[in-house]
């Protein structure tokens, strides 16, 4: 019975949508496969990994009567990518197998009912909805994301929390050696809310959003967050814990700061990065009067030292750093400069932007 006939773009993208959360190996075979449901004119798909599920919908035209069934991700994929563009691609569903047709090619695929996939359970009704832009709701992921924990035994910490207060939305993560913190707008929230969304679901998010005009919306409930934009809805499960107190790990009050252009520090510290240890990624920064020094040394006593003009009027400094998590903020940033706040050599840094009021980020020390 033939499923649809599409061209073959108007069903790669969504298809590209959903394959994402989509994992190689997993101990439940259909959680590998994609659920197709044909009802009226239109084709629904649907993945998950049991804590994360997003579907899509595209265009089916006239045809069959309503049906639906699961088949491979990665293979209708990989299939639907290999075909030219602009080829018109048949799916035809009968006897637990899935044909596509495109041209003189023939693919004949195993499918599972889709009785068997296991859809995430209805929510009830949300306890918050709020909307705001796709593009700002996307810079904020941006800001924050890499400052995620991977695979902590803190395991709130491998997530983002987002807190919705009033007309406010603030995102924040920390892997407990730096942290981010960006606050946007939102339609009015009544009652303030936190959830720690799982580390994968804000990759999914950031991969999925566009920087387009679209509106995000947003609705909390007890144990799962909903997010829809365009023709695409990801639901997923939160992290069931308390998350740190972000308020007593930003510093207040520096009185050692500097101003810095981003790029030429960027630049200067992927240089210095070269000869950095590759265990330990250590990079030191010596403040006077005359600018700043940075220098990495690794265990070849190989040793490289950059050295930037910049105004400074405090108290001669020498701190170190882990050098990557320094890249990765200024690498994430799309700010012209920066300006860091010290206290001594043994307090965290601050990192703000001039031209983002709501943007925070703080590294701890290290010893070199």
């Amino acid at each position: 019975m033939k499923l649809l006939q599409i061209e073959r773009d108007a069903l790669l993208k969504p298809l590209q949508a959903v394959t994402g959360i989509v994992e190689k190996r997993h101990t439940l075979p259909i959680l590998s496969n994609v659920l197709l449901e044909r009802k009226q004119d239109e084709l629904h798909l649907v993945a998950t990994d049991l804590e994360i599920q997003v579907s899509t919908r595209c265009e089916a035209g006239k045809g069959t009567a309503e049906q639906s069934l699961t088949v491979s991700a990665r293979k209708l994929l990989d299939i639907l990518r290999s075909l030219p563009e602009g080829t018109d691609v048949t799916l035809d569903a009968q006897n637990n197998r899935l044909q596509v047709k495109a041209g003189r090619s023939r693919f004949n695929l195993q499918t599972l009912p889709a009785a068997d996939f296991p859809l995430l359970s209805d929510a009830g009704a949300p306890l918050a909805k709020v909307t705001i832009p796709q593009k700002e709701f996307r810079e904020l992921l941006l800001l924050v994301q890499f400052s995620m924990a991977q695979q902590d035994i803190r395991y709130y910490l491998n997530g983002m929390l987002l807190v919705l207060e009033g007309e406010q939305m603030r995102v924040v993560a920390t892997d407990g050696h730096r942290l981010s913190y960006a606050s946007g707008t939102v339609t009015k929230q009544e009652e303030k809310r936190e959830v720690i969304l799982p580390r994968k679901a804000v990759l999914e998010l950031a991969r999925l959003l566009t920087d387009g005009e679209g509106v995000l919306e947003v609705e909390l409930y007890a144990s799962q967050v909903k997010f829809r934009f365009g023709a695409i809805e990801l639901t997923t499960k939160i992290i069931d814990g308390k998350f740190p107190d972000y308020n007593r790990v930003i510093p207040q009050n520096y009185q050692k700061q500097i101003d810095v252009n981003r790029i030429l520090l960027l630049q200067a510290l992927q240089r210095a990065a070269i000869l950095s240890n590759e265990k330990f990624r250590g990079v030191r920064w010596m403040l006077t009067g005359n600018g700043l020094r940075i220098s990495c040394t690794n265990n070849e006593q190989e040793e490289a030292q950059e050295e930037l003009e910049i105004d400074y009027a405090g108290e001669p400094l020498d701190v170190g750093f882990n050098i990557t998590y320094l890249l990765d903020v200024l690498n994430n940033v799309g700010s012209e400069r920066i300006h860091c706040a010290f206290g001594d050599a043994s307090s965290s840094m601050l990192v703000t932007l001039p031209d983002r009021g709501d943007y925070r980020y703080v590294v701890m020390p290290m010893r070199i």
